[in-house]
């Protein structure tokens, strides 16, 4: 086995192929998975409109719409596969992470 830098160890080096989280991994349909949720995680434009918030002794206006800037979406596989292993195993947020 070679890998490209000497420090490095591959992921397929470190990881059971038999571990059912690694099964299940080869055996769901990605491709059909991320086809569907991608439409739901397209940046959507909002309808530019003002709005009013009491403030302090005045009222805070200001308008709706998407800016250039922001962070660009994450991948759906990862997303998806970090969703289902929190529902899977009941676990909360920070669980899933130190997990």
């Amino acid at each position: 086995m070679t890998t490209p830098d000497f420090f490095r160890a591959r992921l397929e080096g470190m990881v059971d192929p038999r571990h059912p989280m690694v099964v299940l991994a080869g055996r769901l349909p990605w491709a059909q998975i991320e086809q569907v949720l991608a439409p739901h995680f397209q940046r959507k434009a909002r309808t530019p409109g003002a709005a009013t918030v009491p403030y302090l002794l005045d009222e805070l206006k200001f308008g709706g719409g998407v800016g250039a800037g922001g962070r660009p979406r994450l991948p759906i596989r990862p997303m998806a596969s970090l969703l289902y292993l929190k529902n899977s195993f009941n676990l909360s947020d920070e669980e899933l992470v130190a997990r």
